[in-house]
């Protein structure tokens, strides 16, 4: 089955002759129990905060983060964003700003809940906290939100004016997280490198070198230390690899801006949100398996024995922590050829992060590199020209 609903992001002005860089929240404030000290930092940016996130979450946190703004005296309210960060759910989020009459949003939840808060905050040029209560994404780190359908299909980002005026990371709440959040997180973080590289590794900007290179950093770091940090929750381990998911792609994409883009990885997992069978994953799952989508297209495409390399050592890593090495592992076998050429016209549509990529794709070869993530290191270009001999079916309207 297939959200086939599409909309047309707001149009944008034109790019202006200088840049403007979004780095970083104008203060982080990480360890282990400190949400329920953190009131005196809250009281500083508003009076009378509008706590956004989850109903879960926001019952999670109830506990920790209550104590410590009615110490301070705030004049607080709670708004649920509902199941995804869409324009009813922002609208709802804004009647109830000025109901509050707030002047300061706290967002509390994973990206979408986080993407939701910082763009009502955005609008309404009110001050904003973001407050993770997992390692996922690095959504409570960015200027950035993005905007889904009612049905859960990605539909536009949104480039916002600032970072987060403050950033909590309490790695006990963090801890309360399942265990696939922070799989997920390592995902999406590993992206950074994977699309960095190959959009801006020929780049002779300062900002964007050290952006790509520390994407590289990540890289190894992750590498390095995921199996350990998995193995032992809340040890300094587990700790820098939490680091590593919500600061340090966080990071990445300030010092980079527009300018380090999302290249495939990125676009494929917006092309499958369109798909209802796909909305039981988490978005780094999807991220994970659109690099893999990504290096297969390098491959077929342009021959490229690096991203063979790259895509077997990935496998093997994926393997070891558990991230999704095919549509297979996202609970995606019985797709229908029509759902999956569907999710590929969404990926290879103008705009899309995919046309960063260094050469031209088209939707048939994203389907065979869709399909073939997990093939053997010989004959790259074999499952294409297997692909393409299969009768395809009709471009969807």
């Amino acid at each position: 089955m297939t959200d086939i609903s599409l909309s047309v992001p707001p149009s944008t002005a034109p790019s202006p002759a200088f840049l403007t860089l979004s780095i970083a929240p104008a203060q982080v404030v990480r360890g282990a129990g400190i949400l329920s000290q953190m009131g005196e930092a809250i009281a500083r940016l508003g009076q009378r905060p509008l706590v956004v996130g989850g109903d879960r979450t926001l019952s999670v946190v109830q506990p920790f983060l209550e104590p410590a703004l009615a110490q301070q005296s705030l004049q607080v309210a709670q708004a649920s964003y509902g199941e995804d960060c869409s324009e009813t759910s922002l609208n709802q989020l804004r009647q109830a700003v000025s109901h509050h009459q707030a002047d300061l949003l706290i967002g509390v939840g994973g990206g979408k809940a986080l993407d939701a808060a910082k763009l009502v905050a955005h609008q309404g040029h009110l001050p904003i906290v973001t407050i993770p209560t997992s390692a996922a994404t690095c959504a409570a780190w960015t200027a950035l939100s993005n905007v889904y359908s009612e049905q859960g299909s990605f539909l536009y980002d949104v480039g916002l004016a600032k970072c987060p005026d403050l950033l909590i990371l309490d790695y006990d709440l963090i801890q309360t997280a399942p265990r696939r959040t922070l799989v997920s997180g390592i995902g999406d973080a590993l992206a950074k490198w994977y699309e960095a590289s190959i959009s801006s590794g020929h780049s002779e900007q300062s900002l964007i070198v050290a952006a790509v290179q520390q994407a590289r950093v990540l890289r190894d770091l992750l590498f390095q230390k995921s199996t350990a940090a998995l193995q032992s929750p809340g040890s300094q381990v587990w700790r820098d690899v939490v680091d590593a998911s919500v600061l340090m792609a966080g990071v990445i994409g300030g010092l980079g801006g527009a300018q380090c883009r999302t290249v495939a990885a990125h676009a494929v997992h917006n092309g499958l949100t369109h798909l209802l069978q796909s909305h039981h994953t988490l978005h780094g799952e999807k991220v994970a398996y659109g690099i893999l989508v990504q290096l297969r297209l390098e491959e077929m495409i342009q021959g490229n024995l690096l991203a063979t390399t790259a895509r077997q050592q990935l496998l093997k890593f994926y393997e070891e922590i558990g991230l999704p090495q095919s549509l297979a592992d996202l609970g995606l076998l019985d797709v229908t050829l029509a759902d999956l050429q569907r999710s590929a016209e969404v990926a290879c549509r103008p705009g899309s992060d995919l046309h960063h990529l260094p050469f031209e794709v088209t939707p048939t070869q994203l389907m065979a590199a869709m399909v073939s993530t997990t093939a053997p290191t010989t004959d790259i270009r074999s499952q294409e020209s297997s692909f393409r001999s299969q009768p395809q079916p009709a471009p969807l309207d």
